[in-house]
């Protein structure tokens, strides 16, 4: 069932909304091992889920980076507007309404979010630890006692 077209069209539109396994296999009445099985024992349905998700990926690293590096965004303000008036024979008139006015905001970037792209994008700068993968541990021992002998 799952593997004829309508199955499969309905499992990639399943991963487009953003469902993990473990929902898509509830949606589809098995267990998420059994799913896990299937995606590997039949191409088709772990195709149909991974282009079902290619969307949702991009759009997701689309908003990573965007808080990343920081974005500006058009809002609409309202704001009230009073009128005062004078008429004959009613006096002082007053009217109010709402109007409402475009306002660029600028969303500054997120220091957690870019921090995080950085060490993934570019590992071999961005690592919390330098060299660790390249003897960087003996390098900074050597440094300090260095540093320490000469105090």
């Amino acid at each position: 069932m799952w593997r004829d077209e309508d199955g499969l069209l309905r499992i990639e539109g399943w991963a487009r909304e953003g469902l993990t396994d473990a929902r898509l296999a509830e949606r589809m009445g098995v267990g998420a091992s059994t799913l896990r099985r299937w995606k590997k024992r039949f191409p088709e349905i772990g195709e149909a889920v991974s282009k079902g998700r290619a969307p949702v990926d991009v759009q997701a690293e689309n908003a990573l980076l965007k808080a990343a590096l920081g974005y500006t965004v058009k809002v609409k303000k309202p704001f009230k507007v009073k009128r005062v008036t004078t008429r004959p024979g009613e006096g002082r008139v007053e009217e109010e309404r709402i109007e409402y006015a475009e306002e660029e905001i600028h969303v500054p970037p997120k220091s957690n979010v870019l921090l995080f792209v950085n060490k993934n994008l570019r590992p071999d700068r961005w690592r919390d630890r330098p060299g660790a993968d390249e003897g960087g541990d003996e390098v900074l021992e050597e440094v300090l006692k260095k540093w320490e002998s000469e105090e």
